[in-house]
């Protein structure tokens, strides 16, 4: 294929995010997607695969691999290895986040003693690929100049350290700032939060506060008059180091209500393996290739069939529960199971220049396109926690869904009952809450294949196929 049809590509399949790096961009050719790079950034490429800095990287599984499709004097292709799903910072979990940004150290680091340096350091460069993080941005990286410091060092604190450490102190539900500061909490932003006590600590005052104070200092900088000091390699080497240890034993504090929550379901054992060796039973049916468990707690439902799925998505809105579910997968070396937290009720929007940089959850979820939808002991809380009716929750089912395993909880449930009282004078509103309406409207947009009522419980199993 000819240079000039690939221009022509790139032109009109372009990334949305690609326009920020001019060293090169992503473009799709049909369903592939590959890396062009520009002249500009030649040098660089030449230097870091000569000298086997990319085959290193790959090799340590820190680097996503890819091939070399095409070279001439206007422009290098390459393309990467096709990652399934792709997750942003704000759909991690604490866990996943710490192993995020000690992973991108750990590239600085490396890239260090090779004469390299990651010349940037978004959180958006990394995403979750079989069990681990790792660096999707294959030209993150420059020559290093001696005595420079790392240029990337305050973005690495507005995109990692900062939420983290914001993280530690007031829950997981600072990680999701990201979303609305896409290129890293403002530094001031981030002192302003944490507490007083904190400018005592050894790291925090230095890389948070300090920076916070210089920043404010030479905000109206307009000139550039502000001078870079030199850094010598070997400090450099001990930020880095000091960073590390710092984020590798940070814990969070706070606990959530969800993250046993199979020990407190309401019905016995039994019912709970029998529900169980149902859902397995009908997924191995369906000859299931890719699967998202939504709601999925630590996964114990998807986990039933992982020997036999292979790419396998469980999401919850607790975070806790993301954490256990992710240390499963690094414990057991699950290569095909990716946990990340979303709200049903509020799925990760589009957002960036045009909303268009990071696409939304139900877009990525459309391309996903998963052969079966799980959807257990959830309806109950979207009807009755969301007041989301019905055929609202089958029409967002039936955007991505091929088939869907869907759990439904009678009125007599006694989880449906303590939902039903808190509505006080609301209750009469959700009289439309039966077996009968549910299956009405969600015969709209499926084909009901199976329904069974779960021994022992007042709860109903249906397998849908979508029209």
């Amino acid at each position: 294929m000819t240079t000039l049809v690939h221009q022509m590509m790139i032109k009109n399949n372009t990334h949305e995010a690609s326009f920020r790096d001019p060293s090169g961009s992503l473009f799709y050719d049909q369903d592939v997607l590959r890396r062009s790079i520009q002249p500009i950034y030649f040098s660089q490429y030449v230097a870091l695969k000569e000298r086997g800095f990319f085959d290193s990287l790959i090799q340590k599984k820190l680097l996503i691999p890819h091939t070399e499709t095409s070279v001439s004097y206007e422009e290098i292709i390459i393309t990467p290895e096709k990652i399934p799903f792709v997750t942003n910072p704000y759909e991690w979990s604490f866990e996943q986040y710490k192993q995020a940004a000690l992973l991108t150290l750990k590239i600085q680091k490396y890239a260090l003693s090779k004469g390299f340096i990651l010349k940037d350091a978004s959180a958006y460069n990394i995403t979750f690929h079989k069990g681990k993080p790792i660096l999707i941005d294959t030209l993150s990286f420059d020559f290093y100049k001696e005595n420079t410091p790392w240029r990337a060092y305050k973005q690495f604190i507005t995109h990692f350290l900062g939420p983290l450490v914001l993280s530690k102190y007031h829950g997981a539900e600072m990680l999701k700032m990201m979303q609305t500061y896409i290129d890293g909490l403002p530094v001031q932003l981030i002192s302003s939060l944490l507490p007083s006590k904190t400018r005592l600590s050894s790291i925090l005052y230095p890389n948070i506060h300090l920076l916070a104070k210089l920043e404010h200092k030479y905000n109206n900088d307009y000139k550039n008059e502000a001078k870079s000091g030199n850094l010598s390699k070997k400090a450099h080497e001990n930020i880095l180091t000091s960073l590390y240890d710092y984020i590798s034993k940070l814990k969070q504090k706070k606990q959530s209500e969800w993250v046993d929550y199979y020990s407190k379901t309401n019905y016995n054992s039994e019912a709970f393996l029998n529900k169980k060796k149902l859902v397995k039973d009908w997924i191995l049916q369906l000859e299931t290739n890719s699967l998202i468990d939504l709601g999925g707690n630590d996964g114990t439902f998807a986990r039933t069939v992982i020997e036999h799925v292979s790419n396998i998505l469980v999401t919850d809105i607790d975070s806790n529960a993301i954490d256990l579910n992710y240390k499963q997968v690094r414990e057991n070396k699950e290569l095909n199971l990716l946990p990340f937290v979303c709200d049903i009720l509020q799925p990760s929007a589009g957002i960036g220049f045009c909303n268009t940089e990071r696409e939304s959850l139900i877009k990525r979820l459309i391309n996903f396109s998963p052969d079966v939808t799980l959807a257990l002991a959830l309806i109950h809380h979207l009807t009755l926690s969301g007041n989301v009716p019905f055929e609202k929750s089958a029409a967002f089912f039936a955007l991505f869904s091929k088939n869907l395993i869907i759990e439904f909880p009678k009125r007599e449930d006694s989880w449906v009952e303590s939902l039903l009282i808190r509505k006080r004078e609301f209750i009469n509103h959700f009289d439309f809450y039966d077996q009968d309406n549910f299956e009405a409207k969600f015969g709209i947009y499926f084909i009901l294949i199976h329904k069974v009522r779960i021994e022992g419980t007042h709860r109903i199993l249906y397998l849908y196929k979508k029209k």
